[in-house]
């Protein structure tokens, strides 16, 4: 599997290819979001959302071989997206991988342009909310 920084270049070269036609961004996204793993209807519970986030985003995790897999799903097909935008880059990785990632493909993509303010609050919250889980998950394996 590539590394976080591999996967972030994908991705970047992805959206390159869509230029600055916000549509065309914006469509992408949405079919990014189609494409992730069915959700299981049980887990869409009080306790697996996402505070902070406009839109409604569930978010599960499980431990396999030592790396975390991230599982989401959401009401809305652009919240979908960027969150399967984050399993892409996050998922299936070490805790300190995911702590210590830098996702500087947000930025260089123009992500903030694309989904503005609202969305971008909850884009960081689904950022932190993983980021809680893969320090909760290191502390566990050190204790």
């Amino acid at each position: 599997m590539a590394d976080i920084n591999s996967i972030q270049e994908e991705i970047i070269s992805e959206f390159e290819i869509l230029g600055d036609d916000k549509e065309s961004t914006i469509y992408y996204i949405m079919e990014l979001g189609d494409q992730l793993q069915e959700f299981p209807e049980e887990e869409k519970k009080e306790d697996n959302i996402i505070k902070g986030c406009q839109s409604k985003v569930w978010l599960t995790t499980t431990l396999e071989d030592g790396k975390i897999c991230f599982q989401a799903d959401s009401n809305t097909d652009i919240t979908k997206g960027l969150i399967s935008l984050l399993i892409r880059v996050l998922s299936e990785r070490k805790a300190s991988e995911i702590i210590n990632a830098d996702l500087y493909f947000i930025d260089k993509i123009g992500m903030g342009n694309i989904i503005g303010s609202q969305r971008s609050n909850g884009l960081s919250a689904m950022i932190k909310q993983m980021k809680l889980y893969a320090i909760a998950y290191q502390a566990k394996t050190n204790a």
